[in-house]
């Protein structure tokens, strides 16, 4: 590495870039990593556990904590005055008798990123590529997205005084998603196509019309998000999980997570690695078939899930996701719409809530506890992506629905006391 505590680095050839260069793949094509110096920056900061556990930082005037809390191994050079922030993370970590049992395991957390200031995990990655393009001066931000990021976008770059412009794949899109980029402000475009469709003409507008694009593809967007792993270890007292089971659509959330236990590995900071399950949805499973076939290619897939944060066929991070698994040992798990569904309400019933992606994540513990993958003495650390309200139409449909087996659908009564009784 050069004499910068960070830079650009291609995942496959090892080319360099400084971080002052506007790209988001190498010149062989491959994806790039924000890569730090940790051991300068250990000893420059003098890192360790408790360094994060004690820092203050204050953003507007509050107290930062979440994704900043970590600003020395996510953004080092950049200026506290200069981050974009909404104070996100800080997210809790559930633990819930019903959802335990149902599980069959009995040492379940399940971190809640639809805590979130726009309701979802994306506002982790948003903070640090907003900040990142402010300090590029660059005057549009741009998306592909099937809701979330196109609401996380619309709010950040709100915040930022930058141009948004999001692609949004036709019919692929709940209402509570849309609703917000339209309510920040975003300049939204409908596309007739699906997610990758939109994904492909993201790239050409990067290219062509100098449009700085948000989507997982920039490496920036990965360094925010690496702070959930980072904050549910501090949540836990340090003590490394067997297992993290967490949702998989663009690859995301699993490249990050992967690259965020590997420098706090080298640097010392824990001394185990848990181990990874990603959670696909089996009509939106190109990574699963992946891993079946020992990852030897990627097959892009038509997708079709009720789980629309995880609609994609095509993930633009694959080859950082594999690393991901190589470094945990992780594995690959779909399940159906089905199941997902029965998840959600299982977790909506608990109280806590959650959008139909996010309970992927909770029917592949159970699928997995059921084969034997993870014990049932086991660690279990389960993301959820996004807010209960994302998708109000699942719960609706859902609830309406009298042959579902957790159905809770309204009841008519006339407006007197002795109806009350009786429904009671």
């Amino acid at each position: 590495m050069s004499q910068a505590l960070s830079l650009l680095k291609c995942v496959s050839c090892g080319k360099e870039f400084p971080l002052s260069d506007i790209r988001f793949t190498c010149t062989c094509g491959n994806l790039l990593d924000v890569v730090h110096d940790l051991e300068k920056l250990k000893k420059s900061f003098s890192l360790s556990r408790k360094f994060f556990e004690e820092r203050q930082l204050r953003l507007n005037n509050q107290p930062g904590g979440g994704v900043w809390n970590f600003k020395e191994l996510v953004l080092p050079a950049i200026s506290e005055e200069k981050i974009i922030s909404k104070q996100e993370g800080n997210t809790r970590l559930y633990r819930n008798r019903k959802l335990s049992q149902w599980l069959s395991v009995g040492n379940l957390f399940l971190k809640h990123e639809g805590e979130n200031p726009t309701g979802s995990f994306k506002d982790r990655g948003m903070t640090v590529a907003v900040t990142q393009a402010k300090e590029l001066d660059v005057k549009a931000v741009t998306c592909a997205s099937t809701g979330n990021t196109s609401a996380s976008l619309a709010a950040y770059a709100s915040e930022a005084d930058i141009t948004g412009l999001v692609l949004i794949p036709k019919g692929n899109v709940a209402i509570g998603k849309i609703s917000q980029a339209l309510a920040y402000g975003a300049k939204t475009l409908v596309v007739n196509g699906d997610f990758d469709a939109c994904m492909a003409l993201i790239q050409d507008a990067q290219e062509k019309l100098s449009a700085y694009p948000l989507n997982s593809i920039n490496p920036f967007r990965l360094e925010g998000q690496k702070t959930i792993v980072w904050e549910t270890l501090m949540q836990l007292g340090w003590k490394v999980p067997d297992w993290f089971v967490f949702p998989g659509g663009n690859l995301g959330n699993t490249s990050a997570f992967g690259k965020a236990l590997h420098e706090f590995h080298q640097l010392g900071f824990i001394d185990v690695m848990p181990r990874f399950a990603v959670i696909q949805a089996q009509g939106a499973s190109p990574f699963y078939a992946a891993f079946k076939n020992g990852f030897k290619n990627l097959i892009p897939q038509k997708a079709e899930t009720i789980a629309t944060a995880i609609r994609i066929g095509n993930p633009v991070n694959y080859s950082k996701a594999v690393r991901s698994l190589q470094w945990t040992n992780g594995i690959v798990e779909s399940v159906s719409d089905e199941e997902i569904l029965e998840a959600k309400a299982r977790v909506d019933s608990a109280g806590i809530g959650a959008e139909p992606s996010s309970c992927a994540t909770v029917a592949g513990i159970r699928k997995l506890v059921g084969n034997g993958t993870i014990k049932q003495d086991e660690t279990v650390v389960g993301i959820l992506t996004g807010n209960i309200l994302k998708d109000p139409q699942a719960i609706v449909d859902y609830h309406f629905n009298n042959h579902r087996p957790l159905a809770n659908p309204p009841v008519e009564i006339e407006a007197t006391i002795d109806d009350v009784k009786e429904f009671l």
